[in-house]
């Protein structure tokens, strides 16, 4: 702002050079008030300036410059920075573990220990441990067996690097959730897992295997790789690696197998267990789908012509499963129940087994299981005459007997030689209950009744039975049904309380539902088909006031000094109130002792029940149970061809007057009693007790 001139008095004698003075004083004091104009404006501006420059931060979090949830959010260098620091880090991990993973020794069979199984009293029963493996090279295999391999378990095989790293992963979080680890591995992995490391399913066998996989890709060719997993490989039955196999499955050596065949070798690689066709129709619809696929896998990876796999549309079926004689006679069925129990209270598997190390605790007793035996093969050689009569050939018998206080299978008799029959007739559903079920359709009418009955009265204690008086159903009197083997008041209940509430009583008891048949009028009448051992089993219900005890055939079990889990003796449970399972038990003391043949040396005094098919039903199989304090033990007989799928007629067994078989198995189950539980003493003349139905 300029200032006002003002205009002084001035003694000078000059005016000009007053006026000059004058303007430079303005001058003067108009640049004073431009600068102190500049320092006010400067003065101001350094209240709100920014001070000079700082030191930036290494970490900018929270962000400088951001408001709100954004200055938490780091960077994109940040996150750069921290994931090129990880990888860094793990890339040396990797290298680190990798160099200082070792190839461990190769397993070696000379040190392969035995599974040892023993008797009920601790006796040594049978050791299984030589191993079924016979190495061949490569080039004894054909192409294309190793193409169905290929193509089935590691279409990649020969680019791969090993390794299966989306594999490896999933199996280490299946292992973390306890779930199944199996599939995503390479041939690779599993060879070194066979080769090298236990079946152990840890996360560390897991890395362990991850490395050493990588190191074996690097150091051996893929056709060792092959060779060595194709000659290791656990195949079922007892067989490790191809030429076993290939002998166990076709009885020939590998290099003959045709593509077909060889499908079928590859199929067993997915699970034995699962995939043998000839252990149950399951395993067979199993295997035929996974052959097709494999073939037709070969074809959609190039391993295989279209033309080529047109000829093989017919299933290659394997030859029978032999047992090795050390489990002749009943020892190889007995040995068959006891892996099934522990696989299902366990996981390990019948490889794991077959892998030795194993000692196994029984509920076997030798000299009841030689005394069933005994039994069955004097009846039939006194009986049947397979020579003369048409109708004694394919006869076959099953049996099994469990001690009621617990449930333990003490003895069972699974065919003449488990070496020469296979498949366990105590142990195998297939065989119609007949008669021998309706004791289940007699209980689950009381159960019903009861239930009606309390409903009615609005009264009644849990386990006491409303007198029928309560509620008249005349239908449900089966007492005298059941002594003359009536069919029809059975079909009637049956279909009077619903079959779906006997068919809960009779799982409830003890019988698998797998076995159980389809929900037909028949059903009441014994169409499904439970197995030896569930039907003793499930007998004792009635003697033990209606709690039902799951059979058990392992006591203990102990790998290198420590015991396995799973094998604590199982409970009972509540199957039917107890009045039921004592009038049933009433019921059945009135049948079955036409079916006996008392000792001629004396007379039977110990209680008994029994079940058994009757003359009216349709002849395919009799039964007879017959359950003590101290036994439970059921006998059935039937008829049988390997290549027949279904079951024969028994008309004709024995001769006419057999009764179609029926006096068969009462017999046989009287002869095991007098040798397997001696009767205790009894006064003379005294009436025997019993409980029982006929066949």
């Amino acid at each position: 702002m300029r200032l006002p001139r003002i205009r002084r008095a001035n003694h000078t004698e000059n005016p000009a050079a007053a006026d000059a003075a004058a303007d430079a004083a303005d001058d003067d004091a108009a640049d004073a008030n431009t600068a102190a104009n500049t320092a006010a404006n400067a003065a101001a501006a350094n209240t709100t300036a920014p001070p000079g420059p700082r030191r930036r931060r290494r970490i900018d979090i929270p962000r400088a410059g951001r408001h709100g949830w954004r200055r938490w959010l780091p960077s994109w260098k940040l996150v750069s920075g921290l994931l090129l620091l990880s990888a860094g880090a793990l890339a040396g991990l990797f290298v680190a573990i990798y160099l200082s993973v070792e190839f461990p020794d190769e397993h070696d069979s000379a040190r392969r220990q035995a599974t040892v199984y023993y008797w009920a009293d601790g006796s040594r029963m049978v050791s299984v441990g030589d191993m079924n493996r016979q190495d061949v090279t490569l080039a004894q295999v054909p192409m294309s067996l190793r193409n169905a391999v290929i193509a089935a378990e590691n279409a990649d095989f020969y680019s791969d690097s090993g390794v299966s790293a989306t594999g490896i992963a999933r199996a280490a979080m299946n292992i973390v959730k306890g779930e199944e680890t199996q599939g995503g591995s390479t041939i690779t992995q599993q060879y070194v897992k066979n080769t090298y490391l236990s079946q152990d399913q840890t996360v560390s066998r897991k890395v362990k295997e991850l490395f050493l996989s990588l190191k074996v890709s690097n150091r051996k060719p893929k056709s060792e790789i092959l060779q060595g997993y194709l000659n290791t490989s656990w195949f079922g039955r007892d067989s490790y690696g191809v030429q076993a196999a290939s002998y166990a499955y076709y009885g020939v050596p590998a290099k003959d197998l045709n593509p077909g065949q060889g499908a079928l070798l590859a199929t067993l690689l997915k699970g034995a267990d699962s995939y043998d066709p000839a252990l149950g129709p399951a395993n067979r619809e199993r295997a035929e789908d996974r052959w097709s696929w494999i073939l037709d896998r070969q074809v959609e990876t190039g391993l295989m012509s279209a033309e080529e796999r047109a000829k093989y549309t017919s299933f290659p079926e394997p030859k029978p499963p032999v047992k090795p004689t050390s489990q002749a006679g009943q020892i190889g069925y007995l040995i068959d129940i006891a892996n099934k129990y522990i696989k299902s209270r366990t996981g390990i598997t019948d490889k794991d087994l077959a892998g030795g190390g194993y000692r196994v605790h029984t509920t076997f007793e030798k000299d009841k299981v030689r005394a069933l035996a005994k039994a069955v093969e004097k009846v039939r050689a006194e009986r049947l005459d397979p020579k003369k009569r048409e109708a004694d050939r394919h006869v076959q018998v099953g049996a099994a007997s469990v001690r009621p206080k617990d449930g333990a299978i003490v003895a069972v008799y699974g065919g003449s030689d488990a070496i020469e029959h296979f498949s366990n007739n105590a142990d195998t559903s297939g065989v119609p209950a007949g008669s021998a079920f309706k004791p289940f359709v007699y209980a689950a009418a009381l159960e019903h009744l009861n239930a009606r009955g309390q409903q009615a009265a609005g009264r009644g204690k849990p386990g006491q039975a409303v007198p029928t008086a309560t509620e008249p159903m005349p239908f449900m009197d089966l007492t005298q049904p059941l002594v003359d083997s009536d069919n029809t008041p059975f079909v009637q209940t049956g279909k009077t309380i619903g079959l779906k509430t006997v068919r809960k009583l009779a799982v409830a008891s003890g019988l698998r539902e797998e076995s159980m048949a389809k929900l037909e009028p028949t059903f009441s009448i014994g169409t499904s088909t439970p197995s030896a051992v569930r039907l003793a089993s499930a007998y004792t219900t009635f003697l033990n006031s209606g709690r039902a005890t799951e059979p058990y055939s392992v006591t203990r079990m102990v790998r290198d000094g420590a015991a396995v889990d799973g094998f604590e003796k199982p409970g009972a449970r509540r199957a039917m109130q107890s009045k039921v399972a004592a009038v049933v038990g009433e019921a059945l003391q009135q049948v079955g002792w036409s079916a006996l043949e008392p000792p001629k040396d004396r007379k039977i005094h110990y209680p008994v029940m029994a079940g058994g098919t009757g003359p009216n039903d349709r002849m395919k199989s009799a039964w007879f149970i017959g359950t003590t304090k101290e036994l439970s033990t059921s006998v059935t007989m039937f008829r049988t061809k390997p290549d027949v799928p279904h079951l024969l007629p028994m008309n004709g067994v024995g001769g006419a007057d057999s009764e179609r078989g029926s006096v068969f198995p009462p017999l046989i189950w009287s002869e095991y009693q007098r040798t397997a539980v001696p009767p205790p003493p009894a006064a003379d003349g005294a009436a025997p007790q019993g409980l029982g139905t006929v066949s």
